[in-house]
């Protein structure tokens, strides 16, 4: 079974995840542009049993999103690194910001969302699931 360990900025915050992730986005929404800093999220969802450790301290960031359910997202009080989210909807997930794992060779995504919003530069693969 492969594990992956994901890290906030500074390292203070950490999670470890097991197995693969049922889901793999990119999401092109304002909020994961605003949250990120960039032109869209990177996500891998796992089932909640396949976190096997959470470290550090978190902050807690509450939002609802266009479904109107809440996600918490938990963010790094040191750096500012959002490292996993709880995701309203699907409270069986844990969602994991796939730049925490620092991995260039981790999977790409299946999923795009919310493409609408997405920057007119970004050209997501055709193999991909596209979503507005």
């Amino acid at each position: 079974m492969s594990e992956r360990s994901a890290a906030c900025a500074c390292g203070q915050l950490n999670l470890t995840a097991e197995g693969e992730p049922v889901r793999i986005s990119v999401c092109h929404c304002l909020d994961c542009q605003r949250r990120t800093g960039s032109a869209f999220g990177f996500s891998a969802h796992y089932p909640r049993e396949q976190i096997v450790q959470i470290e550090g301290r978190s902050s807690r960031f509450v939002r609802k999103g266009d479904s109107g359910f809440e996600a918490v997202f938990h963010f790094c009080p040191d750096c500012g690194t959002t490292v996993y989210w709880e995701p309203g909807g699907h409270p069986e997930r844990i969602t994991v910001a796939v730049g925490a794992f620092a991995d260039p060779a981790h999977p790409a995504p299946r999923h795009s969302v919310y493409e609408e919003r997405k920057h007119a530069w970004v050209h997501v693969p055709g193999d991909v699931e596209h979503m507005e």
